[in-house]
């Protein structure tokens, strides 16, 4: 179980029971454990989550050695407690329907309809539960001809538009569609089912009815296309892809130091004159063909080279010392490790160290969430595999220890 604290926690009234597995489900319920609720993982007997293993990288113990926790698993999973039920056995779907009756949520990702065989989608389990909230997620939701379709990150990527803007130009060595570098519909869509979690539950307080959550990774994955959507939907224009580059504003894009890269948004004419004043080439803000945005737009492919050569001169230290002195929007391309280098990225705490049973303690990355009166707390790593049935099969639905270990012989739990 968490442990107890004294400060108060926004969820800690909330048992959230997550039956969700690989990233956008198990996003929300960290979401959700981060903030305080009680989360009951329910995993495979034997394997579990898929993400356990992985990798590699896995965490390793205090000799170097691998564990069995691949470190995609560790990134979705801590503060929540780990049990494992085979749900597609009649015991395994009891003891769910009986978690289910304690629950305030219910988290699921399974395919559409597969819960429903086993007595456990949400109409089954509103029965016991009239004011549960239930929240399904899936690659293209619960309708539609594509509702039965597998839905993978990668792909719905594709599909709803985002690496038709995403990558090099076309006309451009390397140029085409590029994926992010991280599953970000996956993970947006975790972050979408934890605001609508947050909305019904705040509904179920003010009236006592629960409801049904039915996201779809598609439906996230068209939403977050943000203002390239209303930019095609006002003018008819399809967007294209612009790499680093900024299809209405120049220079606004990553350039090459001598030694690394930067980022320059130069969002007006005065941030642009002094852009090239401090790489010592003023000229190139009196040149007609530059001195305005508009005239940098018709002569991007002039200037950009030119911009190109003078930024390689320096070293990318050099240049955000000089930009950040002169007012001109600046920053670092960093790698990862320089990314937890950073002064403000240290003083954010952005960085915490848990215990862990096998391993003697986990580094993790810390919620972003800041709350003044209720703060994020982080009571537990990720947990091990199972390393919850029995306390909680035990406490909450009052299991004895032989019937416990009947279960167990039987790989039900």
């Amino acid at each position: 179980m968490p442990t107890t604290s004294p400060q108060k926690t926004a969820l800690g009234h909330i048992r959230v029971l997550d039956l969700t597995r690989i990233l956008a489900g198990p996003w929300c319920s960290q979401n959700l454990a981060d903030l305080g609720a009680e989360v009951i993982k329910v995993e495979r007997p034997g394997s579990g989550d898929d993400t356990r293993s992985w990798g590699p990288p896995y965490l390793r113990d205090a000799a170097g050695n691998n564990t069995t926790e691949a470190a995609y698993y560790l990134a979705a999973n801590r503060g929540k407690q780990a049990i494992t039920v085979d749900i597609a056995s009649a015991e395994g779907q009891e003891i769910i329907r009986a978690l289910a009756a304690t629950a305030d949520v219910v988290l699921e990702n399974y395919k559409v309809g597969q819960l429903k065989k086993y007595g456990l989608d949400y109409e089954s389990l509103k029965k016991i539960k009239p004011d549960l909230v239930y929240c399904s997620i899936t690659g293209f939701g619960q309708d539609g001809p594509y509702a039965h379709r597998a839905g993978y990150d990668f792909i719905l990527q594709g599909m709803g538009g985002f690496m038709s803007i995403t990558g090099e130009r076309d006309d451009l060595p390397g140029g085409g569609p590029q994926k992010a570098g991280i599953a970000i519909t996956d993970l947006m869509t975790g972050m979408y089912s934890t605001i609508a979690v947050l909305a019904a539950l705040t509904h179920r307080d003010r009236t006592g009815e629960g409801q049904y959550i039915d996201m779809a990774l598609l439906d996230v994955q068209v939403a977050m296309m943000a203002n390239m959507n209303t930019n095609y939907l006002s003018s008819g224009v399809v967007p294209k892809r612009w790499g680093n580059a900024h299809p209405n504003i120049v220079p606004y894009q990553t350039f090459a130091t001598s030694d690394g890269h930067i980022i320059v948004a130069a969002g007006n004419d005065g941030q642009y004159r002094k852009f090239v004043q401090a790489g010592g080439q003023p000229a190139l803000a009196d040149d007609t063909r530059f001195n305005t945005n508009p005239g940098r737009i018709a002569h991007r492919d002039i200037l950009v080279p030119l911009l190109a050569d003078m930024v390689r001169q320096k070293t990318k230290h050099e240049w955000i010392d000089l930009l950040e002195a002169a007012g001109v929007p600046c920053g670092p391309i960093n790698q990862i490790n320089e990314v937890f280098e950073n002064p403000q990225v240290i003083a954010r705490d952005m960085q915490l160290t848990l215990p862990h049973p096998t391993a003697g303690e986990v580094k993790l990355v810390a919620s972003p969430m800041k709350l003044s009166t209720t703060p994020v707390q982080y009571p537990a790593a990720p947990p091990l595999l199972g390393q919850h049935t029995d306390q909680i099969l035990g406490s909450i639905l009052g299991y004895s220890d032989e019937q416990l270990s009947a279960l167990r012989q039987k790989n039900i739990i």
